[in-house]
């Protein structure tokens, strides 16, 4: 059992700088391609997008609002809720404007050739 122990806590190690390798790797293709669009060399073909996610404010959304009874149904901002809601035409895309910060995330996709 301590083979175990002491293997698992190897591969966490590893697995940690694994992560922060490819965390700094990231920024620096980032840096490099700013642009979303794909970028190819003799082997790989580097795809960058761009997605949005809004992040929403729990006092600002309550009070947007018609109905205070669909705040039970969200009990905070969460984003999946809100969507849901949307979908359901329970709540109106133009209610939610000004209750939500938009942030774009750059997603990076690496594939071979």
């Amino acid at each position: 059992m301590e083979q175990q122990i002491a293997r698992y806590f190897e591969l966490k190690q590893l697995l940690k700088q694994a992560e922060e390798e490819v965390d700094r790797l990231k920024a620096e293709l980032l840096a490099a391609y700013e642009a979303p669009g794909t970028y190819v060399n003799d082997e790989y073909k580097l795809m960058i997008s761009v997605q949005e996610r809004r992040d929403y404010d729990d006092n600002r959304l309550y009070n947007a609002l018609p109905d205070k009874d669909v705040w039970r149904l969200l009990s905070k901002a969460d984003t999946t809720k809100i969507t849901g809601l949307v979908k359901l035409s329970i709540l109106n895309e133009h209610i939610l404007d000004g209750t939500y910060e938009v942030r774009h995330i750059p997603q990076i996709r690496i594939s071979k050739k």
